[in-house]
């Protein structure tokens, strides 16, 4: 597979027609309730005024008025899990999974009162890293391989059952290829049953299924990997056959080669922009039309043209824009959240 660094005049063409807006100003202003300290990684935005978080100490919290309030969860029977991974269908229904053992899904009904076992494995190996769903009835589960294969596991009724993908479908791992549960962004469904996932470590590729996690493709990528703190750690869709991966490594948050690509052909070729973002980068969205952010310990930036340029040089663990609005939230380490105003 060819795999090119540079930017050609028909790929800049390309890229330009998606990002062509004027930089804005925009900043983050601080939202965080001092009186919680887990560090969140889960984040999901129903809308611009209905938000989830979930984390470190069995922690799930929700806000239903953009942010000003916040009502938290300690999940009773888990309180010494991290929730890394979340879902909410609205201000009621949400679906969380753990990182780590052992490995639970559970649901709720009620915004968070009370939770309801799904799915449990006290397997060592079992480690889940993500959760995204197509609608609010079918979603994928999925986590670092068990046999050399990714555990990969659906449900079709909001989380109240699942049912794992035959052993031979799923895909073959490498050694030391897994995924990193760093935001619950190397994961992510497309409407009409279409679905990627992101490896890394000594091998980082994205993974394609066109039949809702039945079958699959993979993509080779240029990021930096081949130890086992490096590799992809998030990626966005920007369009049909327009993907972008970020991630570096972990324990080098400032290192910037090789920790941003784009590929406008899904990934046949793979360029580079003339910069790079500011160091190792956990988490990257779609914010806007033209607009993506990522953000990562050693900071945040912001793309909306052809560089990307500094937002702020706070870090955080993820950053998610509300489903059916423009509302963007962050959330990092010690209870950390944010939320993206104009002006700064």
């Amino acid at each position: 597979m060819a795999i090119f660094t540079g930017m050609s005049r028909f790929s800049s063409v390309l890229f330009f027609a998606f990002l062509s807006a004027v930089l804005s100003a925009q900043s983050i202003t601080d939202i965080s309730d001092t009186t919680v300290h887990s560090s969140f990684r889960g984040l999901s935005v129903v809308n611009d005024n209905v938000v989830w978080l979930s984390g470190t100490k069995g922690t799930v919290g929700n806000s239903f008025d953009g942010g000003k309030t916040w009502q938290w969860h300690t999940v009773k029977g888990f309180e010494q899990l991290d929730f890394r991974s979340l879902y909410a269908m609205d201000k009621k229904k949400a679906a969380i999974a753990s990182a780590g053992t052992p490995a639970v899904i559970l649901t709720t009904a009620d915004g968070g009162a009370t939770w309801e076992t799904r799915f449990r494995s006290d397997d060592t190996l079992m480690f889940l890293d993500g959760v995204d769903f197509w609608d609010n009835n079918h979603g994928l589960v999925f986590g670092d391989p068990v046999n050399g294969k990714m555990f990969i596991a659906e449900t079709v009724d909001g989380g109240k059952t699942w049912n794992e993908v035959p052993e031979k479908n799923r895909p073959q791992l490498d050694k030391g290829e897994a995924s990193f549960a760093a935001s619950n962004t190397t994961m992510r469904t497309v409407p009409g049953g279409e679905v990627w996932i992101a490896t890394g470590g000594y091998r980082s590729r994205l993974w394609h299924s066109l039949d809702y996690g039945h079958h699959w493709s993979d993509v080779e990528t240029p990021i930096l990997q081949g130890v086992l703190s490096a590799g992809i750690f998030s990626f966005a869709i920007g369009g049909k056959d327009f993907l972008l991966i970020t991630g570096g490594d972990y324990l080098q948050d400032t290192l910037t080669k090789k920790n941003f690509f784009y590929t406008v052909d899904g990934g046949a070729h793979w360029l580079q922009k003339s910069n790079n973002p500011g160091g190792y980068r956990s988490c990257i969205e779609k914010t806007g039309k033209n607009q993506f952010i990522c953000t990562g310990t050693s900071g945040t930036d912001i793309m909306e043209g052809p560089e990307w340029k500094p937002l702020s040089p706070a870090g955080y663990n993820c950053v998610r824009k509300s489903r059916s609005g423009s509302a963007v939230y962050f959330c990092g380490a010690k209870g950390k959240i944010g939320k993206l105003v104009a002006g700064g």
